[in-house]
């Protein structure tokens, strides 16, 4: 479905009250909800794309969530605490917190974008809620962020703690086991950023098929998010 910018608009209001969260800075909100695809249809140098503002959502979400962590598991070790943030704050669980929120129908979005579905791909949602994450902690602070992450996150990491040792690419493993289908294969599809802050994207494919795709910071970590959308993927259709 099809809408128009003054229809988007309309439901910042919306999503604020979602968030607790009121914004000082409308531009910041504006800036958030703003995918690059129609920043570039406007051709306006006033109007910038949500990316920046992702760069540091991503950043601020992976330090509001560390803290969590080290204080409310004080006696888990560092492995275990990467393992558990790595699973909440993957496209996965991102995707789903986004659309629990509605924030596909607050973004700003290009004709082309718009017309392919942009609005429920899982990489567009989750890059929006972390460019709206970086847009709260500019306009109101670490503790705003914070006040508005931790009722989002803390069930999800409350969840990951219990399930302490969680390997998504066993259970998928043993799942195609059951079923007797062929087992997955994790294939490298691309890694940017610079040598010191690598970023690799990873899909499983089954039977031919791409059914799940992961990014992290290691190919381990990325297999397992990759291996995690596959489960959700398979759940959805069972």
């Amino acid at each position: 479905m099809k809408s128009s910018a003054k229809t988007v608009k309309e439901t910042w209001q919306t999503l604020q009250e979602k968030l607790n969260y009121s914004f000082r800075n409308d531009a910041l909100l504006a800036e958030a909800m703003t995918h690059r695809s129609y920043a570039n249809e406007s051709h306006s140098d006033e109007l910038p794309d949500n990316e920046r503002l992702e760069f540091l959502g991503d950043a601020v979400l992976d330090l509001i969530v560390s803290q969590y962590l080290m204080e409310s598991l004080p006696d888990s070790h560092e492995g275990d605490l990467t393992r558990i943030r790595a699973e909440v704050v993957a496209l996965p669980c991102l995707a789903r917190l986004a659309r629990s929120l509605d924030i596909g129908s607050a973004l700003l979005l290009g004709r082309g974008e718009e017309n392919s579905g942009g609005r429920d791909k899982s990489s567009l949602l989750a890059d929006a809620l972390e460019a709206l994450f970086g847009a709260i902690f500019t306009d109101g602070g670490f503790e705003a962020a914070q006040s508005t992450i931790m009722p989002l996150f803390v069930p999800l990491l409350r969840q990951a703690s219990i399930d302490d040792g969680q390997d998504f690419k066993s259970r998928l493993q043993e799942l195609m086991q059951s079923t007797h289908r062929e087992l997955p294969v994790y294939t490298l599809i691309e890694t940017t950023g610079p040598a010191h802050e690598r970023l690799y994207r990873v899909d499983v494919i089954i039977d031919g098929s791409v059914y799940g795709s992961g990014q992290g910071r290691t190919k381990k970590s990325a297999e397992q998010a990759a291996a995690q959308a596959t489960l959700l993927l398979l759940d959805e259709h069972s």
